[in-house]
């Protein structure tokens, strides 16, 4: 399993590679370059899924489904 994953802005580009939790979903995130507030997207569990270069860990260990929504 990879704990680990790039975040990249949506708004900027700017990327960061930052440690996943493993005991819960990270809902939101600020940019370290622009600020913005980044929050998961319509169906994502997470900013990981939705903004990583790696899905968070439960997506990786149990699949699209099992998220902790």
């Amino acid at each position: 399993m990879q704990l680990e994953s790039t975040l990249t802005c949506p708004q900027c580009s700017f990327q960061a590679t930052e440690q996943m939790p493993t005991d819960a979903c990270q809902f939101f995130y600020v940019c370290k370059g622009c600020g913005e507030k980044l929050k998961p997207l319509p169906g994502d569990c997470c900013v990981f899924c939705s903004y990583g270069s790696v899905p968070c860990p439960p997506i990786q260990e149990r699949g699209k489904d099992a998220c902790c929504k």
